[in-house]
């Protein structure tokens, strides 16, 4: 018998990946393609979502043909993508209309501003589980009408279509199905995180065209079969990235929660079929949902800038040459030599919400080094996770035990030490690291019968790593102080105009 296989599509926001599995969860191929970062303007930050898609067509058989394998054995294929990030194409000619805005543009502000001073905005909050705020779709979908002349008449005719970047693939791999899933709405304050299908107060608040919007359906299920990048395979899941992550953790049970650290870094905590009202700075999500099942939900905390830090670092200053060289540079001093660095680059995101917030260097004295800098980078990091894991045990009345982690940041030793000493907790890596892929292939697999049922891929998941902590007591608390204040020096930055 001819062995099968699932295949990932990770769109993230640096790269597009496609990636192969075996039964046992085993990464078989991978291959990889950098798409453009455009910066148009002072937070400004687009793609080209043309380009994302050429290049899933070209990893494709690429992925395949190192893996040795053949288009028929695949199983399914499940998809993973970078949430928030918004286009709009011509129903016609599957041409977008402009670039797509990504999660991190902050170009909405002054909007988000002036929607926050309307009477009804509070209600939003209850309807989709998120605040008002520059990092979700909807603000950015409204920018674009608002922006690009007759737009907003084509889309009450249907002439143009929107979605998020699996809606987009999805659309281009099966020839027009216009689709997305649970995890995936609920990042857009379009959708009624309760009832699971798009709100018509939410959708009048932002004044969205019904008609442009995908039909919602279950993470886990039914999507179409595609026509192009891997023709004849069943499209099984489409998962928001960080969704994604969670599923490849096994987090199946409520109480169990995982970080992810890439460019930004995302603290889910499954909080199982009852949506727990958020709170503390945290926002309600939708975890996964099952076709023909109740969805389970989950608190996450969102940090916009961690990984991408490192890059600015790398790019920008030229301090170090790449990425795992920051970890050598800040082991050859001690301590951050009394320098913090808080990269409030698209604002602050969790807990504090600060749209207007941008980044500071306090503490600047003629005996920092850059080895104090690159260590204050990482610190940034690290501390940006105690500020949510607070509030994540402050909203859910639980204490974290455990966090597992996953995502590249994970393979710096020193970062994960961080982590564990400032959270007093262990940090679990799996061996598994492409948790956020692997997430979208167990998905995607359930979904045809691939994998029978979440306890088979539990018995996947393996321990790589442990950190234990090891941080004074008293230096942890002086140093979280001191963060904080360097945090409060971020507000206010930007004034509306």
């Amino acid at each position: 018998m001819t062995e099968s296989y699932v295949v990932a599509i990770d769109q993230g926001t640096t790269s597009t990946r496609c990636i192969v599995f075996d039964r046992r969860g085993q990464l078989v191929s991978l291959a990889q393609q950098e798409h453009k970062q455009h910066f148009p303007k002072p937070g400004w930050v687009e793609h080209d979502a043309m380009e994302i898609w050429r290049n899933v067509e070209r990893l494709a058989p690429r992925a395949l043909r190192r893996a040795g394998i053949t288009i028929d054995q695949v199983a399914a294929v499940g998809i993973a993508n970078q949430r928030e990030t918004t286009v709009i194409w011509d129903r016609a000619t599957g041409i977008p209309v402009g670039h797509a805005i990504i999660w991190q543009d902050t170009r909405t502000d002054a909007l988000v501003h002036a929607l926050g001073e309307r009477s009804d905005a509070d209600q939003l909050s209850d309807i989709s589980g998120l605040p008002l705020a520059t990092y979700f779709s909807g603000p950015r979908l409204r920018w674009m009408l608002d922006h690009t002349p007759g737009l907003q008449a084509r889309a009450e005719r249907g002439e143009v279509l929107c979605g998020t970047m699996e809606t987009w693939l999805i659309w281009n791999m099966t020839r027009g199905a216009h689709v997305t899933d649970v995890t995936n709405a609920s990042r857009t304050m379009l959708l009624d995180i309760h009832r699971l299908d798009w709100s018509d107060q939410a959708l009048g608040f932002f004044g969205i065209p019904r008609a442009m919007l995908p039909e919602v359906r279950a993470s886990i299920g039914a999507f179409g079969t595609a026509c192009e990048a891997f023709p004849g395979v069943r499209i099984g899941a489409a998962l928001g990235d960080q969704q994604a992550a969670l599923f490849g953790q096994t987090c199946f049970t409520s109480g169990e929660a995982k970080c992810t650290y890439g460019t930004g870094s995302f603290l889910l905590l499954n909080t199982g079929t009852e949506l727990v009202k958020p709170g503390h700075g945290l926002i309600g999500t939708v975890a996964y949902q099952v076709a023909g099942s109740p969805a389970c939900y989950a608190l996450e905390g969102s940090i916009a800038i961690t990984g991408s830090l490192v890059q600015w670092f790398r790019d920008q200053l030229e301090l170090i040459s790449s990425a795992p060289e920051i970890e050598t540079l800040a082991r050859t001093v001690s301590d951050n030599g009394g320098c913090y660095i808080v990269p409030a680059f698209s604002g602050l995101y969790a807990p504090h919400w600060r749209s207007e917030a941008r980044g500071v260097i306090v503490g600047l004295t003629s005996y920092i080094t850059k080895g104090h800098l690159a260590r204050a980078v990482l610190e940034a990091t690290a501390w940006q996770t105690r500020e949510v894991v607070d509030a994540m045990n402050a909203n859910s009345g639980l204490a974290l035990r455990t966090l597992k982690v996953d995502g590249g940041m994970t393979a710096d030793n020193l970062l994960m030490q961080m982590i564990a000493d400032v959270l007093d907790v262990p940090v679990v890596r799996p061996l598994a690291v492409e948790t956020v892929s692997l997430g979208a292939a167990y998905a995607a697999g359930l979904a045809v019968g691939y994998w029978p049922d979440l306890d088979g891929l539990r018995r996947n998941w393996h321990i790589a790593g442990q950190w234990m902590p090891a941080m004074d007591p008293r230096l942890r608390d002086t140093e979280y102080v001191n963060w904080q204040r360097a945090v409060e020096r971020t507000f206010d930055w930007i004034q509306p105009a």
